[in-house]
């Protein structure tokens, strides 16, 4: 035989990973594990089987927490966060130092665990899940030395309740533990039912690490144990999983004052132009979708091509599908491993039997004879509406399309409820550069795809879910503002009697598309004065205003897309025509409120403007410093509409407080105006109609807040609503938003100094924006 014939024929041998140590270690902890709480291992006691997808064999026996477990775990997460808080910067840094080393020190023990538990080949949890942990607590440990410093107004939420999936366990896990600890948090952890072994591991390490007792809790069991997480005593819930799940989560926190992140779901588009390098590209596509057997949340599930290079594309890729090998997850040698559990199997077997669209076409690899195998598969030829490629299928199923342009391979894109992340390939850096920020998903990887790292932040749009996980952005889901809040008091309108003040009953309209309108529903209210005269009266806005209300902010899109410079001259000259009329503004507020602060009023509502005028073109984004030869963008973008009921102290200030911002970073409002005094809200529609602010930017409603807050929160094309009124509206506006699991920020019944600093800065500039990492490598 030539080199030539023994190079085709020549086929990789075993080389399997030894897993002696692995499982001594489960034989040393008695193959039988309780929870983590207060710094020691409970007692085991009635639980569940811990099993090996590849082979079915049983690894361990789990205690399944019962309420009384969870209550302990909390009570304990409780008792030993102030000390860890006070603890300090440096304190902590030294500790979650200290779980990096050892998680180093333990890597292979990690990695082969982490195989057994989940069926992924070994190689990849060797060489990227257990790195990728060990990075995080690394990343973290400078993030808590530098919090005292470089977040001085920060502080502490308190008691994490964390919630993660099975599909990356310990990288999951690092995830969410150690910014919540920089931070000065302490948490209890649920880890997935399938995959709890290396969460133990992680506890036995803790110990080890001097990790004082309480500020890592870790309880084992099924769903009922997040729900339990859910409702106890914690000031935060972060969830990964699924958009069914992560639905729930969003009704039953609705009103609980807790913080709330959620990394859900997604059907990521991976977009092949015909300038691309096809062979690098049919690469990027394994690792997008054959990575951890598709069982990722980002994963390149969705492929749309080119038309022109489509046919050859399809056929490098059927190629590299047959040369995939399956096998033994601790075969290093295998690119395919085993899915999770025979549920997951029958899920995945199931979604692509009940297709009849596309041509499948099937790996022509041998599958193991035992085990949760499902071999790689192309399904081409498929209707942008067709069912796998709307659902996600968590499997390595890939599905395709073609397109014809770039404005075509964007709308195909995003057409989707999922925006989690996306993959642009094409050698012309400018074209995926121009399509890069188009697409509505937290994470762009251009030439690449499932770079991530603890630096860039990582986390989606849509149903998705909401928050960020790594980098700065991430800091910010784990900590709030220094000082304590008082309780709102809720103001109640005058009554009076009588004729208006000046003699002429004028009717204060609606501000919706740029115009004046009157109320659908035909009805307004009198507004009195403190003084019990009538001085004017208001339109009453009901569900069909907030409708068309919508439907004119969809229509100025544009808006988001011009510039810093421009948004910014728009704000000045808002500011400019409100000076203009600030003694009629001022007589306006003291009329309604009583008292002579309406002047100062004015005044701060000038410079509130000014201040934002300030920041439009100033609130920059970020390079972010990754370990790859190239750069991680973080781009600020607009949240798109935001649906906002103002509060009802400080009418004009609390309207612009809340527009301002927000107009600024390029989204655009529907304003529901202070209630008991909304006519300083209708004379500033006056004020924007002289302000060349474009029609449908800026959207104003009167009327009882309770009647607006649920349909703008359930609205599907709302992608933010913020309440600030009542403190039963803040649970009216979560609940509802759970419809499309858009972002809310609520009061909770807390008031806010609007005068002075709590009225204005960074708080409300994030809230306006998104941040979407743009991965970018370079170099030949």
């Amino acid at each position: 035989m030539s080199v030539a014939d023994i190079l085709e024929t020549m086929d990789y041998g075993e080389a399997p990973e030894s897993l002696a140590e692995a499982l001594a270690w489960l034989v040393d902890q008695g193959s039988r594990f309780g929870h983590f709480i207060d710094g020691a291992f409970t007692k085991p006691g009635d639980g569940f089987e811990s099993r090996n997808p590849a082979t079915g064999e049983v690894l361990a026996t789990l205690t399944q927490a019962s309420e009384a477990d969870v209550d302990a775990a909390v009570k304990a997460a409780r008792k030993a966060q102030p000390a860890w808080e006070k603890l300090g910067s440096h304190g902590r840094a030294r500790v979650l130092y200290a779980i990096a080393r050892l998680l180093q020190k333990h890597s292979r023990l990690f990695a082969v665990l982490e195989v057994l538990d989940n069926g992924k080949p070994i190689r990849e949890a060797r060489d990227i899940d257990v790195p990728l942990a060990q990075r995080h607590f690394y990343y973290h440990a400078g993030m808590a030395q530098l919090m005292e410093s470089e977040l001085p107004d920060a502080e502490a939420l308190g008691v994490c309740g964390q919630i993660i999936p099975w599909n990356f366990p310990l990288l999951m896990l690092a995830w969410k533990v150690a910014p919540a600890l920089a931070m000065g948090n302490t948490v209890v952890l649920k880890p997935a039912e399938y995959t709890s072994l290396t969460a133990m591991l992680f506890a036995d390490i803790c110990v080890q690490a001097g990790v004082p007792k309480g500020v890592v809790n870790i309880v084992t069991g099924d769903g009922a144990v997040g729900e339990m997480i859910v409702a106890a005593d914690v000031d935060k819930i972060a969830f990964t999983g699924s958009t069914e799940v992560g639905r729930k989560i969003r009704e039953a926190t609705a009103g609980s004052g807790k913080a709330l992140t959620l990394e859900l779901g997604g059907k990521s588009p991976y977009i092949v132009f015909d300038d691309a390098d096809l062979d690098s590209a049919v690469e990027g596509l394994v690792d997008a979708i054959w990575f951890n057997q598709g069982q990722v949340c980002c994963a390149g599930s969705r492929l749309l091509v080119q038309e022109p290079a489509a046919d050859l594309f399809y056929a490098k890729l059927r190629h590299r599908m047959d040369k995939l090998r399956m096998g033994s997850p601790l075969d290093k040698s295998i690119d395919v491993g085993t899915l999770v559990d025979p549920v997951q199997l029958q899920t995945v077997s199931g979604m692509v039997a009940a297709n009849t669209a596309g041509h499948v076409h099937v790996a022509d690899t041998p599958l193991p004879d035992q085990g949760c195998f499902y071999p790689p598969t192309l399904i081409t030829g498929l209707n942008p509406a067709d069912t796998l490629m709307q659902e996600e299928i968590f499997g390595p199923v890939l599905v395709s399309t073609t397109f014809r342009t770039p404005a075509e391979a964007v709308e195909l894109a995003n057409n989707s409820r999922y925006g989690l992340a996306a993959s642009v390939w094409s050698e012309n850096v400018n074209l995926a550069l121009d399509v890069a920020p188009k697409l509505a998903v937290g994470v762009v990887w251009v030439n690449g795809t499932n770079m991530m790292d603890a630096a860039a932040g990582f986390g989606g749009v849509r149903e998705s879910g909401f928050g960020r996980e790594g980098g700065w952005e991430g800091l910010a889901a784990y900590t709030r503002r220094k000082g304590s809040a008082k309780a709102l008091k809720e103001i109640e309108a005058f009554t009076g009697e009588g004729s208006t003040v000046d003699g002429i009953d004028r009717t204060a309209k609606l501000y919706i598309g740029g115009k004046q309108a009157r109320p659908d529903g035909g009805y307004s209210a009198p507004v009195y004065g403190k003084s019990g005269k009538l001085l004017g009266h208001a339109s009453i806005a009901n569900r069909k205003d907030v409708r068309n209300a919508v439907e004119a902010a969809q229509a100025a899109k544009g808006w988001s897309k011009t510039t810093g410079h421009l948004r910014a001259q728009i704000l000045y000259y808002i500011a400019e025509n409100l000076q203009a009329r600030a003694d009629e503004f001022a007589a306006r507020l003291d009329a309604m409120q009583g008292g002579k602060s309406g002047a100062k009023e004015v005044e701060a509502s000038v410079k509130r403007l000014f201040t934002y005028a300030a920041w439009a073109d100033k609130y920059d984004g970020q390079v972010h410093g990754v370990p790859i030869r190239g750069v991680a963008i973080a781009m600020k973008e607009p949240v798109g509409v935001i649906g906002a009921l103002c509060p009802a102290e400080a009418p004009l200030l609390g309207l612009i407080s809340c527009m301002a911002p927000a107009i600024a970073m390029g989204n655009r409002v529907i304003l529901s105006a202070s209630e008991p005094f909304p006519l300083a809200a209708t004379d500033f529609i006056q004020v924007l109609e002289t302000s060349d602010v474009p029609a449908g930017v800026v959207n104003i409603l009167t009327g009882p807040q309770a009647d607006l807050a649920d349909p703008l929160a359930r609205h599907m094309d709302v992608d933010a609503a913020w309440s600030f009124g009542a403190k039963a509206l803040s649970k009216v506006v979560e609940k509802g938003s759970a419809t499309n699991l858009k972002r809310t920020w609520v009061n909770n019944g807390m008031a806010r100094d609007w005068m002075g600093a709590g009225g204005e800065g960074h708080d409300f500039l994030r809230a306006a924006t998104e941040v979407k990492n743009i991965w970018v490598p370079y170099g030949e």
